[in-house]
């Protein structure tokens, strides 16, 4: 089965885009300090004092088996009302709905970049059909906050101390079962810093390619212990 078979399973199965969207509403800024539901409506359960904003996991979910990794195409989802704010008084950022698509387009083939770059880095083997071993990777960029979008306007930049913020949604699916077998959240501020600096889309890009090099390597090292942990074969040799 392809890939893209999978993703369509998906789509008709789950309501993924739903889920995107009614979070990409509600999820919390700080998904860290709120209290999270213990457990999912698939049964997945909450992961205390995970290294991101929260984690959910299926009982019994072994990592360890799986060497090859598959990524869907990466949903992106700005934050409510992003355009109707960016538009407002004299912004030098207006964006056109063009502009959107074309951030959209470019964070998701970015995502897929570097996710594979970092994935194969750890022993990874990247592919585009479903089988054994192949881990699947849903993924979404909801709640998406730009300070200085890139709309090729020459000279636009402007002052702050952030150029953004933006929330991951990633599942994990084994690619035989299409069983659903982590879900993660994580929150995190685009090239926050103490300093007001310069912000354009040159260092918006640099900035969000950051986060997503630090949300693809915390995966990959999870990864790479779950294999490591792997038991040895217990079969008996033959004399």
């Amino acid at each position: 089965m392809t890939i893209a078979h999978f993703h369509h399973r998906l789509v008709a199965g789950a309501g993924m885009l739903a889920l995107v969207i009614g979070l990409s509403a509600h999820w919390p800024v700080d998904a860290a300090q709120t209290k999270l539901p213990d457990t999912t409506p698939e049964g997945l359960k909450l992961v205390p004092n995970a290294k991101v904003s929260a984690v959910y996991l299926r009982d019994g979910a072994d990592f360890s088996g799986y060497d090859k990794v598959a990524i869907l195409d990466c949903y992106v989802a700005f934050r409510k009302d992003w355009k109707r704010d960016q538009n407002q008084g004299a912004n030098p950022f207006r964006v056109s709905d063009s502009d959107m698509a074309k951030i959209k387009t470019q964070l998701a083939d970015e995502f897929k970049k570097v996710f594979a770059r970092e994935l194969t880095a750890k022993g990874q083997t990247m592919v585009t059909a479903a089988g054994p071993g192949v881990l699947i990777l849903r993924p979404a960029i909801i709640n998406l906050d730009v300070v200085a979008p890139d709309t090729m306007k020459p000279g636009s930049r402007t002052f702050s101390t952030s150029a953004g913020q933006a929330t991951l949604l990633l599942e994990l699916y084994d690619s035989v079962t299409s069983e659903l077998l982590a879900r993660v959240y994580d929150t995190e501020s685009i090239g926050e810093s103490n300093f007001i600096q310069v912000q354009n889309g040159v260092t918006n890009r640099a900035e969000a390619d950051q986060v997503l090099t630090k949300w693809a390597r915390q995966l990959a090292a999870y990864l790479e212990h779950a294999r490591g942990m792997a038991k040895p074969d217990t079969k008996p040799t033959k004399p």
